[in-house]
């Protein structure tokens, strides 16, 4: 069975980035409560993050960058002396300032940098940050709704330990910022399948975007056409990752899971079902490595939360019943009450099987080079031990009711729930300067 890790933090679902913004924060409440309320929390240890510092996130991003972040605020934004800087970091109506973004961004990198500790420290076999996932971050850009890159954050935590991560990414949209971020590296991988032409944003992520220099082979694009369905999908997804195990031998995947690739999205095109979604991540978790599951697109929210709860489940080994239970946002997915949702036979599918052929083709060669080449080798002294960086695990009586955990973690320490429903507590948070950062003898500067 495995050992499931789960951040969340309510307030994060508090956030609005404005009326008629698509992005709704929302979505992370509405999946913690399916989550509650299918009772899956008695296979999760439930963490509520810290917040990432700055030293944190300047793990990647521009000192700049992050001053900026910082001090802005929604009434600095309307000032005309800020429009100079408001360009310069690409703040536009995808990527507006709201109130409480600073906090926000600190939440969500602190969420998948825990993640990334307790796999590093063995504590876990797979973590679980659905408020992560942002994906299109640069160094010193705003890009595509996201403004902190916590994916590349966590990678480089991960780095610390691991040789070798191989990074997936099911969004509809190409996982451009985190590709750039390690292009020129050979020890991560990014495999990236999404929608690619016509204008379509970000405009990045044909088959022939391989990476540079010593990262040359080490990205994957996989560029798809409207109306993809679960067997064009899978006829794409399955072989590549077989091959990628085999020639990169990653031994950590962080896996970016938006829901906006599937049927009825609000802003995407393609035609995947839940079931068919969810089987990208069971088919990479039958390989046995650590994993991390972070969310990203899915704009349709009441199939966001079905996508992400369903997941969380399989990721639990847990087979759950199809009609959802009741719960605080029952509205959202009237009149059927299902979790799953199925692809929709009138949609047009215009990734033909030639089409699908010859870019599983042209994959394969480029998967070949790697093959041929000799993979990066780091050397280590001993990781951390389990729970090295935390402390002790103490059971808490004061708290062991289902109510305490649904409404929202009021503490501000991380909760751990066991499948008895006895809530155990970090008698102090995580720290925010993780002992792991020393494990590593290689020097890291390429990747800052």
């Amino acid at each position: 069975m495995s050992r499931v890790c789960y951040f969340y933090d309510q307030n994060v679902g508090e956030f609005d980035y404005g009326f008629g913004h698509p992005m709704k924060p929302l979505r992370n409440k509405l999946v913690h409560h399916l989550i509650m309320e299918y009772g899956i929390y008695k296979r999760l240890n439930i963490y509520k993050p810290w917040r990432a510092t700055n030293e944190q996130m300047e793990m990647f991003h521009s000192k700049e960058y992050i001053d900026f972040l910082q001090r802005v605020t929604p009434e600095m934004a309307l000032q005309p002396h800020f429009k100079k800087s408001l360009e310069e970091f690409n703040f536009t109506d995808d990527c507006p300032v709201f109130e409480g973004l600073y906090p926000f961004v600190q939440t969500v990198v602190g969420s998948s940098l825990g993640c990334a500790m307790k796999i590093n420290e063995r504590a876990a076999d797979i973590c679980v940050n659905w408020s992560g996932g942002l994906h299109h971050a640069k160094k010193s850009q705003a890009s595509g709704f996201c403004y902190i890159n916590d994916i590349v954050c966590a990678i480089l935590e991960l780095l610390k330990v691991h040789s070798r991560v191989l990074y997936i990414d099911i969004d509809h949209h190409h996982g451009d910022g985190v590709e750039e971020a390690f292009k020129a590296t050979n020890r991560v991988m990014t495999f990236s399948l999404h929608k690619y032409g016509d204008n379509y944003f970000p405009g990045t992520g044909d088959v022939d975007e391989i990476g540079i220099d010593e990262g040359k082979n080490y990205s994957i694009n996989v560029p798809l056409k409207d109306g993809i369905n679960d067997e064009g999908y899978h006829r794409l997804f399955y072989p590549i990752i077989d091959r990628i195990m085999e020639v990169f031998q990653p031994s950590v995947v962080v896996m970016q899971c938006g829901a906006d690739s599937l049927n009825g999205d609000r802003l995407g095109f393609f035609n995947l079902s839940i079931q068919g979604h969810c089987d990208c991540m069971k088919y990479v978790k039958k390989f046995g490595l650590p994993m991390i599951l972070v969310g990203g697109g899915g704009y349709t929210v009441s199939n966001t939360a079905r996508c992400w709860c369903y997941e969380t489940a399989a990721a639990c080994d847990l087979n759950i019943p199809d009609q959802i239970p009741i719960n605080d946002y029952l509205e959202y997915y009237v009149p059927d009450m299902k979790i799953t949702i199925s692809t929709n036979p009138q949609m047009k599918n215009c990734n033909s099987r030639n089409y699908i052929e010859d870019i599983l083709n042209k994959v394969m060669i480029i998967l070949e080079d790697v093959g041929n080449s000799n993979l990066p080798i780091v050397q280590f002294t001993n990781p951390p031990r389990i729970d090295e960086h935390t402390i002790e695990m103490q059971i808490d009586e004061d708290q062991q009711d289902f109510n305490d955990v649904s409404n929202g973690f009021i503490r501000d320490i991380p909760l751990n729930i066991d499948s008895d429903e006895v809530i155990k507590m970090y008698t102090e948070p995580l720290p925010i300067y993780p002992k792991s950062k020393l494990f590593c003898t290689q020097n890291l500067k390429e990747f800052e």
